[in-house]
């Protein structure tokens, strides 16, 4: 029912069980993120992110999945109608991730669906250590130190629509998502940016 500062394989991250609203509605103010703003959602395996996704729209993220997690691609889909998520914005709608850090992906294969947004005050710089973060959350928050996160925020892409979207650039480019929904393997910079994802882990 509360919040946990952690490392991820790209900043540190406020992290909360993303079916518990009094947890998540504790992320938003924490971070003064605005409700609008749908918080993303982390999972331990591309199977507990299908099981979030609604019937539709799981052949493309499959694709995805396969591609490019564990990794720093968020993926915004339909969410499954019987998914009890907390999350703001949207409530149509779901953005999933599998990040490429063992220690998150073992904590929601223990909790569950997490809820995490990058840990910082909304419209800040995101924090890269412990100690950054500590200053954000205070003394009363827990604060997991997985050293520096020096990764960049994940690429956020929309399959909402017929199209995927870019809503947010980063290590993993638009073209490569595209290329993978028409059949295509990702290209060098796609894998060049999951390798920096995992050196960043480490």
């Amino acid at each position: 029912g509360g919040v946990v500062a952690v490392p991820t394989d790209t900043v540190y991250g406020l992290a909360a069980d993303a079916r518990s609203e009094s947890a998540t509605q504790a992320i938003f103010a924490l971070k003064g993120r605005p409700l609008a703003l749908e918080l993303p959602v982390l999972v331990a395996t591309a199977t507990d992110a299908l099981a979030l996704a609604a019937a539709a729209a799981r052949a493309r993220l499959g694709l995805l999945a396969a591609a490019f997690w564990p990794g720093a691609l968020t993926v915004v889909v339909d969410r499954c109608p019987g998914a009890e998520l907390h999350l703001g914005g949207d409530p149509a709608t779901v953005g999933l991730r599998v990040p490429d850090q063992a220690a998150v992906r073992e904590l929601a294969a223990m909790v569950g669906p997490l809820a995490v947004t990058s840990a910082n005050r909304h419209s800040e710089r995101p924090c890269t250590s412990s100690e950054e973060a500590r200053l954000v959350v205070g003394d009363g928050t827990l604060v997991l130190d997985g050293g520096r996160c020096d990764g960049q925020p994940s690429t956020v892409v929309s399959l909402a629509g017929p199209e995927p979207r870019l809503l947010r650039a980063g290590p993993v480019r638009l073209e490569d998502v595209a290329g993978v929904l028409a059949g295509a393997p990702p290209g060098p910079q796609a894998r060049r940016g999951s390798q920096r994802n995992r050196r960043a882990a480490t």
